[in-house]
């Protein structure tokens, strides 16, 4: 029985939707990292330190949770974590060919690492960052997508 998973992603901002697989596998497991990926490729419109202090404020409930940021490739900070289950969650079909495409890349490196995946619930099933970014370039409410406590992080942000 493992005790430790990793829920890894940009989180460019964390959504209701990261929340919930985040309260939920923090459930399931006796310890978990939320490991926030560096990600430059992507160019996250929120700093790394940015993306980890809005986590921090909506996990601050919950004790058995852990923020943690990553700058190399997710099996290495898995070994590094001593970790060998990665908690993905999935809102569609197009979800889950790429994190079956990404389970099996992450366990052809490291033969031992499992990806455990949770199902949204359906509130939560449209929500993306990429959507919440998108609504905030443009200045709309994004409340009802984020955390309460990001919400007013990123308004404190704004000029």
């Amino acid at each position: 029985m493992e005790n430790l998973a990793l829920y890894p992603g940009t989180f460019d901002p964390i959504t209701r939707g990261h929340l919930d697989v985040i309260t939920r596998s923090s459930k399931i497991f006796k310890s978990l990292i939320v490991a926030v990926a560096h990600s430059k490729e992507k160019r996250p419109m929120f700093s790394l330190e940015n993306r980890v202090k809005m986590i921090k404020l909506s996990v601050k409930n919950l004790c058995n949770v852990k923020v943690m940021p990553f700058d190399n490739m997710l099996v290495d900070f898995a070994r590094a974590q001593k970790c060998k289950i990665i908690i993905r969650g999935l809102r569609a079909i197009s979800d889950f060919e790429y994190e079956l495409q990404m389970g099996y890349a992450n366990s052809s490196l490291s033969p031992s690492l499992e990806t455990l995946c949770l199902m949204s619930v359906l509130e939560n099933s449209f929500i993306s960052s990429s959507i919440v970014r998108n609504i905030l370039a443009h200045k709309g409410e994004i409340s009802h997508l984020v955390p309460r406590e990001v919400d007013e992080f990123i308004k404190n942000l704004r000029p």
